[in-house]
């Protein structure tokens, strides 16, 4: 049976692509709930703070209520809920009011089931791929929560984290447990220092909180010696950006920085060291 689910083998990429899909499709749920979530958790602290009676809200999570279309507000039925096949199925419409579904999220189930067929295909089933699939799933969400509503909640960073922290006690990683911690430490403080230069130089904030934990987790998995990559390409990737919205918007907009943080890191995770061994290279040093 273990040889089943070995890297390479048929049953286990099946069983992988079965398990990235469904995971996909929960993960939509958590990127429209999770903001509303802390939407309302927020009012009624704000709420208790200054003394106002707090408002009796509906049950509102990532179970209830059932899934339906913020439009019409029918209920989707199971057949109309399967993943990667019913976004094709209806034409990306809803089969009530028709109103179009965003193709986003049809993108997060393909997104996550192609991570989960390749990573069964190169590791097999097991704590690594467990730990590959939990970090996309994590990367996912935060790109696509923070592109939308310049938020990363504190429940997805300090999970990313964590992950990296004890990925590191394990003999696969690439780091040692020491290494992810200095990481993780100097990724915070990195950003927490830029911020607080920019603040009182110019009287704004130029980053968010979620920015630092959001770094100090890659560092976690990174070590401190490839942040610089992380924040090089992120912050250059972000510049380019910037620079188009603004050309296109006529005006400058906040652009959530989340996402290059993400690409940055990756970049940094699978190429940062070829990236400064040759960037040392082409100084001299060999």
């Amino acid at each position: 049976m273990e040889s089943l689910y070995a890297a390479g083998q048929w049953p286990a990429i099946l069983v992988a692509v079965l398990l990235g899909a469904s995971i996909g499709s929960f993960l939509n749920v958590v990127i429209v709930r999770l903001p509303k979530q802390l939407h309302q958790q927020w009012q009624r602290e704000c709420a208790e703070l200054n003394g106002q009676p707090v408002k009796e809200l509906d049950r509102y999570n990532l179970a209830h209520p059932p899934s339906h279309c913020p439009q019409c507000q029918q209920a989707i039925a199971w057949y109309d809920n399967i993943p990667l096949l019913s976004y094709l199925m209806l034409s990306g419409r809803c089969r009530h009011c028709r109103e179009s579904i965003p193709i986003v999220y049809w993108l997060v189930e393909v997104v996550l089931t192609l991570i989960a067929a390749f990573a069964a295909w190169q590791l097999g089933l097991g704590l690594t791929f467990a730990v590959v699939v939990t970090v996309a799933s994590l990367l996912v969400v935060m790109t696509v929560i923070d592109s939308r509503h310049q938020l990363l909640p504190d429940q997805l960073t300090y999970c990313l984290l964590w992950t990296g922290l004890l990925w590191s006690l394990h003999d696969a990683a690439s780091i040692t447990p020491s290494q992810a911690i200095i990481g993780a430490a100097a990724g915070y403080l990195s950003l927490w220092s830029v911020y607080w230069v920019f603040k009182l130089l110019t009287g704004k904030e130029g980053l968010g909180y979620g920015d630092f934990k959001l770094l100090a987790a890659i560092g976690a998995f990174t070590g401190a010696s490839l942040l610089p990559v992380t924040i090089l390409a992120s912050s250059l990737v972000g510049i380019v950006v910037g620079v188009i919205a603004m050309i296109k918007r006529g005006h400058s907009a906040p652009i959530p920085f989340g996402p290059f943080l993400i690409g940055g890191g990756l970049i940094s995770f699978f190429w940062g060291e070829q990236l400064l061994h040759g960037y040392w290279q082409w100084l001299g040093y060999s």
